[in-house]
């Protein structure tokens, strides 16, 4: 398996000998023509000195000049200093001298050098080049070429200066060492560093995996720690325990609900039962049937009131986005108020409606999900209203909202209640047995419909005035 570490490791490294190659071979190629270019100006100056030397010589009239100790020493010592073997030629090619010190090969002296060779110098024009001299020398040498003139231009000879090729190859030599060693050097450094870097990245990673493994085996409970990282590995680590935290908090109330739904149906179930079975096996008297029946009716409605609301909230759930419509709002919040005029009149309430008389407010939203809001508040707010109290229902807009407050006169709610009311089967009454008719599911539907609308509600309650306030967007 091609792991990130062993790509990046791998990546690094070929970067790091890629970048070597081609920066060796340029510093090569330029450090070899640069020593070329060195050691050919050198030969040429050394031949120039040497031509002249020797043209000056002979303007004496003495052909043998390059026959007395003193031209010859001369040579030598030139020879001797530049590490070169120098030659002297007559027009024809003949050699007439050639240096003994330094780089000498006596076998030369009185050879014939190759005819194209002396053609080309005696042209007047200079050799440059690598050449054995057909055989003369037993290696490649580099060999610059000049002819040797008087003043008034007339060929006196040839002058030779060579130099084994073996120096340059040499020279080149060290520097490729160098260069390798050096390439080595980096590339092994390169390579701790890149793992060391490698392996920081990938560990994170790693754990990552392995937390999500058994996250998937159920471990809930396992985060990743990657400590004060602030890179992408950290945002990572940050982003898959926030998911994690997340899917936690959602199994944990999955099970709340899973348990709450359990007690909500066991609950009417087991009160069915017991009352049928009194019933049918003579445990309750005849006289008391009928009111036992009853009973089993009202905790039948509440079932059914359960499995209802449980559906709206699984629709709602899967609704991605909701359906967008222009509704006024105070028609709408009346005409739910009326269909609880029966239970409004059965508390004795005074209803409060501080809503406008001379023109509608338009909203955007989804007028059935939002007459339920209204529907479910209001039926809240009259369930727990005290006998005779006051029932508030109030719009008012501001800026680009349209403001929604229902209000009942009751018993307050503690502030730690405040922020749970909206959840699933939550009940004031920790006993579930003060509201018989409820669910606990309204508030939840409220807050689920409202949050599909990218709405906000509050919940409020002090001095025994519980207030629910939310907002619409304004058509």
């Amino acid at each position: 398996m091609k792991t990130m570490y062993g790509r990046q490791f791998a990546t690094m490294v070929g970067m790091v000998l890629l970048s070597f190659l081609m920066l060796g071979a340029s510093f090569a190629t330029l450090s070899y023509q640069y020593t070329i270019r060195e050691k050919k100006d050198t030969l040429e100056r050394n031949a120039k000195y040497i031509a002249q030397f020797t043209s000056n010589s002979l303007r004496t009239g003495d052909e043998t000049v390059w026959r007395t100790s003193d031209f010859q020493s001369y040579l030598n010592s030139v020879a001797l200093v530049s590490d070169t073997h120098i030659m002297v030629t007559t027009p024809e090619g003949v050699v007439v001298y050639a240096t003994q010190g330094g780089s000498a090969l006596p076998a030369l002296q009185y050879a014939t050098l190759p005819r194209p060779l002396t053609e080309q110098i005696a042209a007047g024009s200079r050799y440059v080049g690598m050449t054995t001299l057909d055989g003369l020398y037993d290696e490649t040498r580099y060999l610059v070429g000049l002819p040797i003139t008087s003043g008034q231009g007339y060929l006196q000879g040839l002058v030779l200066v060579s130099s084994s090729a073996s120096t340059i190859s040499g020279v080149w030599r060290d520097l490729s060492g160098i260069l390798l060693v050096t390439a080595l050097a980096v590339i092994l450094i390169a390579a701790i560093i890149s793992s060391a870097t490698s392996m920081r990245q990938s560990q994170p990673i790693k754990e990552i995996a392995a937390a999500a493994r058994q996250f998937g085996l159920g471990q809930l409970d396992v985060r990743v720690d990657v400590g004060n990282r602030r890179d992408e590995v950290g945002e990572l680590a940050e982003a898959f325990n926030a998911m994690a935290e997340s899917l936690s908090i959602s199994e944990q109330r999955r099970s709340e609900f899973i348990a709450n739904v359990s007690h909500e149906l066991k609950t009417p179930m087991t009160t069915i039962a017991g009352f049928a079975d009194g019933i049918l096996d003579g445990t309750i008297p005849p006289d008391q049937e009928r009111h036992y029946l009853e009973i089993i009716s009202s905790e039948t409605r509440r079932l059914s009131r359960l499995v209802r609301s449980m559906l709206d909230l699984s629709r709602l759930q899967s609704d991605e986005r909701a359906a967008q419509q222009q509704f006024d709002i105070c028609e709408t919040l009346v005409r739910a108020l009326v269909t609880l005029e029966r239970k409004v009149n059965a508390k004795h309430l005074e209803v409060d409606a501080q809503l406008p008389d001379d023109e509608p407010i338009p909203v955007w939203g989804d007028q059935d999900a939002i007459t339920q809001v209204c529907y479910n508040l209001l039926d809240n707010a009259i369930k727990f209203s005290k006998e005779g109290g006051v029932l508030g229902l109030g719009v008012t807009v501001k800026g680009g909202k349209a403001t929604v407050t229902i209000s009942n006169q009751g018993e307050t709610i503690p502030p730690e209640e405040q922020q749970l009311v909206f959840d699933r089967f939550h009940k004031t009454d920790h006993s579930r047995s003060a509201d018989r008719d409820g669910v606990g599911l309204g508030l939840y539907i409220v807050k689920t419909i409202l949050n599909s609308h990218k709405e906000s509600i509050v919940c409020t309650s002090e001095d025994g005035v519980t207030k629910f306030v939310f907002t619409l967007t304004r058509a």
